[in-house]
């Protein structure tokens, strides 16, 4: 058995994943009337709309399967997520990569596997639109069309979700999508009477950026200042773009001084990155930090502006 390839944007397809807030969920009709379309017009005895966690696939809808999520390392889907187009299997049994797979082996026995990747941008595929027959078959071109499009009906329902809670060109979350993450967070910290920060950033000249470069450049500099911030953070903490040329992030468990080491590796991480991206300015921001306890008063939205004050002083300070 040959196991799935990490993809090379994992951590960046991961946290777009988990930022949708849908693994985990119940069914919803919008995705199951598809698996029983799917179902019914391929005729399978199995359907799914798979998504493709860390170390597992999950099912957010299946036809025809008890379970609710396999291991990541023998699952069909974990290949197909690699993919650009459809992955098809004709008969796993004579297939190098899945003849001695438990799934061929044993029960369900599977033979044919076709799966849609369901991309939320270009290359970041979340997980699939898959059948699974017990006997071999071919798909012909029609057939081939026919589960294109049901993947696609699939992806708007992603992109509806999408829109909902992270931001599109960032792929962290929106204000929608933090401020629902935070709830959790805080409910969290409350319960294990964690402290927690928050830090608020701005990019500085970044206007200016926008009008001597262009607004291509200008969403290149948002673009890497989300990527670094999944880098840096741990993955307790909560990321996210208020809007324009503002980020935000809530640290779990936190006081000074982890807070100061991990705003420290941030800033390193923005320097080395200036160092290599060769390009006629640099990035720098202005950052504001607060601190609360567990059972702080304070709402969400005031928390945020408690740091958005500290950042304001902060820009008084010399640009980073």
């Amino acid at each position: 058995m040959i196991k799935p390839v990490i993809p090379e944007n994992e951590a960046e397809r991961l946290h777009a994943l988990r930022t949708l807030q849908i693994l985990d969920t119940s069914h919803e009709e919008r995705f199951d009337r598809v698996t029983r379309m799917a179902k019914r017009m391929f005729g399978v005895s199995t359907s799914l709309v798979t998504l493709i966690d860390e170390d597992r696939q999950w099912f957010k809808s299946k036809q025809g399967l008890d379970i609710t999520e396999t291991p990541r390392n023998v699952s069909f889907c974990g290949h197909a997520i690699n993919q650009n187009g459809l992955f098809i299997i004709s008969n796993a049994s004579e297939d190098e990569r899945f003849f001695d797979n438990p799934f061929v082996i044993d029960d369900p026995k599977v033979r044919f596997y076709a799966g849609y990747p369901l991309k939320i941008r270009e290359g970041m595929n979340i997980g699939t639109l898959c059948l699974i027959d017990q006997e071999p078959r071919v798909m012909d071109a029609e057939d081939q069309q026919l589960l294109k499009d049901l993947g696609a009906m699939v992806e708007q329902e992603i992109k509806s979700i999408q829109l909902a809670t992270l931001d599109e060109l960032t792929l962290i979350s929106n204000r929608r999508g933090f401020l629902t993450l935070v709830e959790h967070s805080l409910s969290i910290c409350r319960r294990n009477k964690a402290p927690m920060s928050f830090l608020l950033f701005d990019l500085n000249k970044f206007k200016a950026i926008n009008d001597a470069y262009g607004h291509n450049e200008g969403d290149s500099v948002l673009t890497k200042f989300a990527q670094l911030m999944r880098k840096t953070f741990r993955n307790s903490d909560v990321i996210g773009r208020l809007g324009g040329d503002e980020f935000v992030a809530m640290l779990t468990d936190s006081n000074k001084e982890n807070t100061g080491d991990i705003l420290a590796r941030f800033v390193e991480a923005v320097d080395e990155a200036n160092s290599v991206m060769n390009k006629p300015y640099t990035i720098e921001f202005s950052v504001g930090l607060a601190h609360f306890q567990y059972d702080t008063k304070k709402s969400v939205e005031d928390m945020i502006q408690d740091a958005d004050a500290a950042m304001y002083k902060d820009k008084k300070n010399e640009a980073r």
